[in-house]
């Protein structure tokens, strides 16, 4: 199955985590753009953190070409199915960011089967994540199907 993996960029060592074990059961994974270029070293993860913190991380939106945004709603439409990284960040449990809000609304309006890592915090988007209704696999891997 091909399965796109979204979240924050924060949370790069569980997406690539996550990405190792729904490898090594044999589904073909995308991660974000950014953790590419830290899980192959082309970024370091604490300098993007660093930076990150400083100001934001508009300066690595910048160095990529084209837009993240469009580029995730386009492998979302070729993949089977969207798992989100939601861990904590902010001293929230379960975070999502508005990014990662928009790509749980292309997964739901695609039909994507769509998959939560850990439950969702209560918050700005819990009624229409409550509508959408993903999946919620509390780490279990093998419930991705």
């Amino acid at each position: 199955m091909k399965i796109v993996i979204c979240g924050s960029v924060d949370f790069t060592p569980q997406i690539a985590a996550a990405a190792a074990v729904l490898n090594k059961a044999g589904h073909s994974v995308e991660v974000p753009r950014l953790t590419q270029r830290i899980m192959a070293g082309e970024l370091s993860y604490d300098d993007f953190i660093k930076e990150k913190q400083a100001h934001g991380d508009g300066v690595f939106r910048q160095a990529e070409s084209g837009s993240l945004i469009r580029r995730y709603y386009q492998l979302i439409q070729a993949a089977d199915a969207v798992l989100i990284v939601n861990a904590t960040k902010k001293g929230i449990d379960g975070y999502i960011g508005a990014n990662t809000f928009l790509e749980i609304g292309f997964a739901h309006v695609l039909d994507k089967r769509l998959y939560l890592l850990n439950p969702w915090a209560s918050g700005p988007y819990e009624d229409e994540l409550a509508e959408i209704a993903p999946t919620v696999i509390n780490g279990d891997f093998n419930l991705i199907k």
